[in-house]
């Protein structure tokens, strides 16, 4: 479990970056929580080839065929928790931009709120926050976890998925191609959070929203609401407006479309 990845080439990253490279892991977000326990600085990026153990959101599997991208990084911004709920926007827009810059014109990348990064309509990564703070909701550390569908995809999946494979990209494009490029946009983005808010991550990624000013579904553990999804309000939550008119602000939930996604 400690070797670093034998077969490919090395990811070359940024020297903002500390890599921690696994052939497998149980998961690379397990992986990056017990180096944030025991002090691991900012930067740190657990990068594997395979995870026996991957989880999404509230602990669902994650499909985690050899070939995909899978890594955590350690963030340990000085904000309180809400505040860096925020990063899974950040980490979004860095990915998506990634995709951008090594995948052909056909694929088109758009963010479906909460977390879920989607190539031609299709869930194509998912994103995974997991963070601990202190007594006064500041933030010790945060993981920002990514699995992103490169060479394959589950065909059995709550949302339809697809791959970058499958979407057009050469198949010679690797999960190490797509770290790199995700490094280099996720320290733009960060760096524009830091120095501007989020207004300007909230605006870009409201450019690319799926489902924006559509009707959509929200399913929450108590209720599920219908409404027109209308927008992000300054922190992100996600703003819908109902039948009778009035507006409902939703930190959290589960969104479908009518068309079954």
């Amino acid at each position: 479990m400690t070797a670093a990845p034998a077969q490919g080439r090395a990811p070359k990253l940024p020297p903002a970056y500390r890599l921690v490279p696994r052939d497998e892991v149980e998961s690379t977000n397990i992986e990056a929580k017990r180096l944030a326990a025991e002090g691991a600085e900012d930067g740190t990026l657990v990068w594997a080839r395979r995870q026996t153990a991957g989880y999404g959101r509230q602990g669902r599997g994650w499909d985690s065929a050899e070939g995909n991208l899978f890594l955590s990084l350690i963030a340990r911004p000085d904000c309180t928790l809400a505040e860096a709920a925020q990063l899974s926007f950040i980490a979004a827009l860095a990915l998506g931009d990634a995709v951008g810059s090594v995948a052909p014109p056909m694929i088109e990348v758009t963010y479906k709120w909460p977390n879920d990064v989607l190539f031609n309509g299709r869930k194509g990564a998912g994103i995974l926050l997991e963070s601990k703070g202190d007594a006064a909701g500041a933030v010790d550390w945060l993981v920002v976890g990514i699995g992103a569908n490169v060479t394959s995809f589950p065909t059995q999946a709550r949302y339809p998925a697809t791959s970058l494979h499958f979407e057009g990209c050469p198949t010679s494009l690797t999960s190490v191609d797509l770290l790199e490029a995700f490094g280099r946009h996720f320290l733009s983005w960060i760096n524009r959070w830091l120095d501007d808010g989020f207004e300007p991550v909230r605006r870009t990624w409201l450019n690319h929203a799926h489902g924006l000013e559509e009707e959509i579904e929200v399913r929450l553990p108590s209720e599920s609401l219908t409404g027109r999804f209308q927008d992000l309000d300054p922190g992100g939550a996600l703003l819908l407006q109902l039948p009778d008119g009035r507006q409902r602000s939703i930190a959290a939930g589960e969104v479908y479309f009518p068309a079954g996604g």
